[in-house]
């Protein structure tokens, strides 16, 4: 039975890889050479997600924090620059 559920798990996380590396090579639009890094994508959601914490939970407008120049270099705060 946990035979079943260790394969279950396994393509689980390897279809999660492909779909970031997917959404990834379909950002980079031609850079050559394709550079992929999990632990960027996994840093860029949490980022993402905490900044949404801190705006619902501070009552902030989500639309005028989102459109500043800056909301984007927060969430690429301590991505790897490859």
């Amino acid at each position: 039975m946990w035979v079943k559920k260790f394969d279950f798990h396994f393509n689980a996380s390897f279809a999660a890889l492909n779909i970031a590396k997917l959404d990834a090579h379909r950002q980079q639009l031609g850079q050559k050479p394709f550079v992929f890094s999990m632990a960027s994508v996994k840093r860029r959601a949490l980022n993402d997600h905490l900044l949404d914490t801190f705006i619902s939970t501070l009552g902030l407008s989500p639309t005028v924090i989102k459109s500043h120049p800056n909301y984007q270099n927060l969430g690429a705060y301590g991505v790897i620059a490859a």
